[in-house]
């Protein structure tokens, strides 16, 4: 997967993810500082900083940070994300772009609260919706309960660890606005992070008060047989 972002004053940077690569390689010492665990860890974090040297998180953050830190995120920006055969394309603010591919960052990372989301990434949706986003992750939950119980593995229905996954998820973004706080000079990979912590936060409102904002694409499934 690749993002490409072409800016108003004609230059052009890309990113690519590589979702089969699982973990990144060990934590270069040429890494800045808000990159290593112990700099502001989450609090829930159950990483050993003196065994694990990178947060998997910020690791994965370092070059998009480096290269847009000084990127207001009002800018706008031309955005062609290249993945599954597809060419998808947006003209959009750089913090709604950079939302998108953090979304996609963090849940490749490797963190231990975000591995879940890893089958989300693989069928990641650029610039997704809180209807999409909320559709997506009841999608793959459920579905990842029922391969489980083709394993003989005992399968969440009530979709209690999705929730706490969302939990989980809420606080990684909360303690990686902190790092990116000292990281970046403007302010556009913290307003992306802002926004997809607002996803976040509305997929989790949806599952613990779900109101029925999917129910009008599933009406033909509430008629009786």
């Amino acid at each position: 997967m690749r993002y490409e972002f072409a800016f108003p004053d004609g230059h052009r940077w890309s990113h690519q993810v590589n979702l089969a690569e699982g973990e990144q390689g060990p934590c270069s010492q040429a890494l800045p500082d808000w990159v290593r665990l112990g700099f502001q860890q989450c609090s829930h974090c159950p990483l050993d900083a003196r065994q694990v040297a990178c947060c998997p998180f910020a690791r994965a953050l370092a070059q998009p940070v480096e290269v847009l830190a000084h990127s207001p995120s009002y800018e706008e920006v031309n955005v062609t994300v290249f993945w599954r055969g597809r060419e998808i394309r947006q003209h959009t603010t750089l913090q709604r772009a950079l939302g998108s591919l953090l979304g996609v960052l963090g849940a490749a990372c490797g963190c231990p609260h975000t591995r879940l989301l890893k089958a989300m990434a693989w069928f990641h949706w650029p610039f997704s919706t809180s209807t999409e986003t909320l559709y997506r992750a009841l999608g793959t939950y459920l579905l990842g309960q029922h391969l489980r119980l083709q394993r003989g593995l005992t399968a969440d229905w009530s979709m209690a660890g999705l929730r706490d996954i969302y939990r989980n998820l809420r606080l990684v973004n909360l303690g990686m606005a902190g790092r990116l706080r000292a990281a970046a000079e403007e302010d556009s990979s913290l307003n992306g992070l802002v926004l997809l912590d607002l996803l976040a936060a509305d997929t989790l409102y949806s599952l613990d008060s779900y109101d029925g904002e999917l129910d009008e694409y599933f009406a033909d499934f509430f008629e009786e047989e």
